[in-house]
This record gives C-alpha cells, structure tokens and sequence, in this order.
C-alpha cells in the first residue's frame, strides 16, 4: 500500500486516538461506537477530511483484523455524511447529548431510507463511492 494523505503517520495516530475515545466506554466496536468515532472526527478535522481519516482507518482496521472484506467505501461515506450533516446543526457538545438528539443515527439500518439494498450489496458500492438511489443524504429524517 503505499502512503498517501490519509495514511500519514499523523492521521493514523489521530485516528487511533479517536478510535480509543469512542470506544473508551464500551471497550467494543459496535455501531454506537462507530458514530462517535465518525462524529470526533468531523469535530476535528471537518466533513471532507472526515471522510477520508475514517474510511482509512476503518479500512486498516479491517485488513489488519484478517477482515478486509468489511469495509465498505459507500456505507463508510454515506454515514460521514449523515454525522456530520447533523453535527453542522450545531447543540450537544458532548456525545451522549448529541446521540440523544440524533438517536436516528444510532438505528444501523438508517441507510435503507436512501439505498436499495441490492444498491448496498454491489460490489461497485464497496469499492468506490455510489449516490444514494432511493433518497439524498440531505432529506430529512
């Protein structure tokens, strides 16, 4: 693999740092965990860094755990996306306050409102970005 922005030296010790406070709580990885990750990382770097801090991280996570088959470009993007849209909103500083206010974020399949599932299982989605087909990110929930 070779290095690019997102893999820099800084980002993965940023990432690792984000990782350790998301899962600071639970010690685990779920979904919950997953979007605080995601929301940390919007506060600090902003959505389009975002974007990119996470999916690499999650994408070394994955390989690194002998499951690279995991992680998945559009699933990765479209919840950035979703967090971030909501944490533009401005409120909660703190976790727990903003997935109360948020708690549709913490539905897993939250993602249905805007692909097809067949969209989501393709091949095509896990490897590169795909628009959502059924709703935009941007419609209300």
């Amino acid at each position: 693999m070779t290095t690019t922005a997102q893999d820099s030296p800084e980002d993965v010790a940023l990432f690792r740092e984000l990782m350790a406070e998301a899962m600071a709580a639970t010690g685990g990885f779920g979904h919950r965990e997953h979007v605080h990750l995601t929301w940390l990382a919007v506060r600090r770097v902003g959505m389009p860094e975002a974007v990119a801090l996470v999916g690499e991280g999650i994408r070394r996570t994955a390989t690194a755990a002998g499951a690279p088959q995991k992680f998945h470009v559009t699933m990765t993007r479209a919840w950035v996306e979703l967090v971030a849209r909501r944490a533009r909103e401005g409120g909660p500083q703190d976790f727990a306050a903003f997935a109360g206010a948020h708690a549709e974020l913490l539905d897993k399949n939250l993602l249905a409102r805007f692909y097809r599932p067949a969209t989501l299982a393709s091949p095509e989605a896990r490897a590169a970005w795909v628009e959502p087909d059924l709703a935009p990110l941007d419609a209300a929930l």
